[in-house]
């Protein structure tokens, strides 16, 4: 029996498993090859990645056990594969002896090399697997610049309006309010035909969705991406190959909807980020004309709404909803670009509708697996009388380009892919970047707490942007607006 560390059994899948909480991409086997991840600079900053880890907070076991375990496996990987090529040269060396009949102490003999060749190779498939297991596991490293510990320690970039001149808090102008006022929101026809955060959208309700969708995807197309329409069911190992492990040390699982027994490999998206990252997994891109911009209308599926106390009042934190997503493929040399890129289209779209924001460079502890640096713009919500978050925004380097096995082309003449003793250099990976342009919902409870206009603490109407105005279709008075 190998061990490798303490309390850990490494000659069992599963004991490592249950070891780092689930966290790994083997969740139901797809027909992509292995990642291909970089073991070599793991070992050779180890001590940077022990550091890196626990600055995320993102596993039960100590970072340091993680790593050395895999340090434990690299070696017995070596050993292994060193007896493996003894009894390779062993075998060849009898197959070639010149004798035309083997003596019976010959074939003993060879019997024995063949069997010790095949317990090797199990022997070396088991260290490989294992010691996959634990990297794949791993998240990505950490930028810089990036505040530490946890979400109240993220910094404020950027705001608009100073926070004096923010409307106050007033559950007057709570979205459920205004809602009901203008039956815009039926949250008991969603919990009575699906269940509780689910809803339906109604009259201007859902007039506002499409406006807010159509804005968004006008804006974003003029900056040059390419619009698609991706499945909304995706296999679990593309979901973990892209980084949704567990927040909270729970399985991927039960943070997604399955289709049940039936097909029990598939699940619902928890964002269009992964049938898009998806598109390409496993292929060589050609990047000589610039990044892959891609742009998806989607629902999204959350199983684990009900789970954050008053967030899951209204539409803030639904099991479903909708999301313009946007997503790059870039090469390295460009990702910290692309990334302000984004920034900048997201707070476009958010100043043309004039909410209230601020923009946050997220600490750490909220960086997830994949990200190595992450964007949040909150909005005020007066309701509330708190900001809650509209829009995400991640640089994942190559964390998921390794696991989706994402590379590309070198371009241009200091670039060639034969090395200077003739052999085929490896393909460099690709960056991958996802943002939000708009997550419905809480664009609409952003929306009616701002714009909602009182009299005497009453509700008298609503004030909406001119930026929806092209795709309102809606010809009813019922809902009295001002367009702003």
């Amino acid at each position: 029996m190998l061990r490798t560390a303490k309390s850990l059994d490494t000659s069992n899948a599963r004991a490592i498993r249950r070891w780092i909480g689930g966290r790994c991409i083997h969740a139901s086997p797809s027909n992509l090859p292995k990642p291909r991840l970089n073991i070599r600079a793991l070992i050779e900053n180890k001590d940077k990645k022990i550091e890196d880890i626990a600055r995320r907070n993102v596993f039960r076991s100590s970072p340091s056990d993680i790593i050395h375990t895999i340090l434990a496996l690299s070696e017995e990987h070596q050993r292994v594969s060193s007896r493996l090529h003894s009894a390779i040269a062993a075998s060849k060396a009898l197959t070639n002896d010149g004798k035309s009949k083997p003596d019976p102490e010959a074939l003993r003999r060879a019997r024995e090399v063949k069997a010790l060749k095949k317990k090797y190779e199990d022997e070396l498939a088991e260290v490989d697997d294992q010691m996959s297991i634990l990297a794949e596991s791993l998240p990505n490293d950490t930028h810089p610049q990036t505040p530490l510990g946890p979400e109240s320690n993220a910094k404020i970039l950027e705001q608009y309006p100073p926070t004096e001149k923010l409307i106050p808090p007033s559950l007057s102008r709570d979205h459920l309010n205004v809602a009901k006022t203008f039956n815009l929101i039926d949250l008991e026809a969603g919990a009575k035909v699906t269940g509780s955060s689910w809803a339906y959208l109604l009259n201007e309700g859902a007039m506002l969705e499409h406006a807010l969708v159509s804005y968004a995807l006008s804006t974003v197309l003029k900056h040059g991406f390419t619009l698609v329409a991706p499945p909304d069911v995706i296999r679990t190992d593309i979901a973990a190959r892209c980084g949704f492990h567990p927040r909270e040390h729970r399985s991927a699982l039960q943070q997604s909807y399955t289709l049940g027994p039936s097909e029990p490999g598939l699940v619902l998206a928890g964002t269009a980020e992964i049938p898009l990252a998806g598109l390409y997994a496993n292929t060589i891109l050609d990047l000589s004309k610039g990044p892959k911009k891609l742009v998806s209308v989607g629902k999204a599926f959350r199983a684990e709404a009900g789970a954050r106390g008053k967030d899951t009042k209204g539409l803030y934190r639904l099991h479903q909803f909708t999301k313009v997503e946007m997503f790059v493929i870039c090469e390295q040399k460009e990702s910290e670009r692309v990334m302000e890129d984004l920034k900048n289209i997201q707070l476009e779209i958010i100043r043309g509708l004039g909410i209230p924001y601020r923009l946050l460079d997220m600490p750490s502890e909220e960086l997830g697996a994949t990200a190595y640096r992450k964007y949040d713009v909150e909005a005020w919500m007066p309701g509330r009388g708190s900001w809650g978050e509209i829009t995400s925004l991640s640089n994942c380097t190559d964390y998921q380009a390794r696991r989706l096995l994402m590379t590309h082309r070198r371009h241009g003449p200091s670039a060639p892919e034969i090395d200077k003793e003739g052999h085929r250099t490896s393909l460099p990976f690709v960056h991958t970047l996802n943002g939000t342009a708009a997550a419905i919902p809480r664009l609409i409870i952003a929306l009616l707490e701002n714009g909602v206009v009182l009299e005497g603490g009453k509700i008298r109407s609503l004030r909406l942007p001119s930026a929806l105005r092209p795709s309102w279709f809606s010809q009813s008075d019922k809902v009295p607006i001002e367009w702003i």
